[in-house]
């Protein structure tokens, strides 16, 4: 696996020797088993995958490249690079603007955007629409495009099965920087319909059968469909790929939803009309769920997971640990405010909320303690100090990473 560079203010010396201690006991990432960092009257459970992954990585080394080999210049991203706000606020300190937010809308006006400006493609990537505005501008965008390579693999599998007259399904929030993105290369090639979660895709099999009216069909998903859809004949060859940063179980869940109805209709024939995509999961979303599940049975008292409130595969993690145990989503360490109170982001809400009496009143606790993929490892480690502060632990930092296995 490829080594990048990042800022060093992203670094954490304890979380990089605990990745480090798992990285040589498992070579091959087939351990998935939570390790232990035991402080004696606290003890945190960190997963086997947590924090930046290879396309975060990747996405950052280019921008603070960018960064230094422009000097003088305007740079601009064209929205935030990953949804985690202590990185794109360093970027902002260092000169980078936002031409959109992470909903599309514009903060600078096209029209301000010259050939000369430098201009970073994020790594959820950008539409063809905005691709081919900047290149009649004359903007270059080749040399730092930090497109995720495996959303790129997603965008090369529906231009595959698309040009086999099979039509895209997409599973992804519609509104997501990616989803825009991937809705945007696949109806180039094939009819494409966004859907969000398995309630959609059972209405949407209603009509595959005509057994509800186009009104009814442009009122569920008149936002989601590209032009000229057709959902009398542009539901008949199916595949699914998915926003790589939702719940990897659910997108094999819908696929294989439409997999069966197509065997049903079809019997063996069925792969001339339902096209296998699950080559289009991403491996650094899979291998963090599959990790975090597999906390769910070790007994822990509580999790914490880190990570922006925006952030899709943060509220995945979130959204496997709430249902075994009590789960709080914190941006940072500011949010933990005492052994009492705990400021945290109900995603589903959208909203802030704040709880007391967060941490049991027991001599020994424990917690699953983990990050989303655009989580730095500096915030991590603030959080777990913070933690560790309150509990006034029985066993120093250097004696827990001395045990941690």
């Amino acid at each position: 696996m490829k080594k990048f560079e990042i800022p060093e203010h992203f670094k954490s010396g304890i979380i990089g020797e605990v990745k480090l201690k798992r990285r040589l006991a498992d070579p091959r990432k087939q351990d998935f088993k939570p390790g232990v960092l035991d402080f004696g009257n606290v003890q945190f459970l960190l997963p086997r995958h947590f924090g930046f992954c290879y396309g975060v990585e990747n996405a950052i080394e280019i921008s603070y490249k960018a960064i230094a080999e422009n000097p003088g210049k305007r740079l601009f991203l064209l929205s935030q690079m990953i949804h985690n706000p202590a990185v794109n606020e360093d970027l902002e300190a260092n000169g980078i603007q936002f031409i959109m937010d992470t909903d599309g809308k514009q903060l600078r006006p096209w029209d301000d955007i010259k050939a000369d400006d430098v201009v970073i493609i994020p790594a959820f990537g950008t539409t063809i629409e905005i691709e081919k505005l900047l290149e009649e501008k004359g903007v270059e965008t080749k040399t730092y495009n930090t497109t995720c390579p495996f959303v790129e693999k997603v965008w090369k599998r529906s231009a595959e099965i698309g040009r086999s007259g099979f039509s895209i399904i997409i599973h992804g929030k519609h509104k997501h920087e990616e989803t825009r993105a991937t809705f945007s290369h696949s109806y180039q090639d094939a009819p494409s319909i966004i859907i969000r979660d398995m309630a959609e895709a059972q209405l949407l099999s209603t009509f595959m059968n005509s057994e509800k009216s186009e009104v009814e069909f442009l009122h569920h998903f008149s936002e989601k469909i590209s032009p000229g859809f057709d959902y009398k004949k542009d539901l008949q060859k199916l595949g699914v790929v998915n926003q790589t940063t939702m719940l990897a179980t659910e997108t094999q869940a819908i696929a294989d939803f439409f997999k069966n109805i197509m065997i049903e209709k079809h019997g063996e024939n069925y792969r001339d009309y339902f096209a296998d995509t699950r080559d289009t999961l991403c491996y650094a979303t899979n291998d963090n769920q599959e990790s975090t599940l597999r906390t769910l049975d070790s007994g822990a008292d509580l999790a914490i997971v880190i990570g922006g409130y925006n952030s899709s595969n943060t509220s995945q993690i979130a959204n496997i640990l709430r249902t075994k145990m009590p789960t709080f989503f914190v941006k940072n360490e500011s949010e933990i405010v005492s052994e009492n109170k705990i400021q945290h982001f109900d995603y589903g809400q959208q909203q802030l909320l704040t709880t007391t009496n967060w941490l049991p009143s027991k001599e020994k606790i424990s917690i699953v303690l983990t990050s989303g993929a655009s989580c730095p490892d500096t915030i991590f480690e603030a959080v777990l100090r913070k933690i560790i502060i309150i509990r006034q632990p029985e066993k120093s930092v250097e004696e827990a990473l001395t045990t941690f296995a």
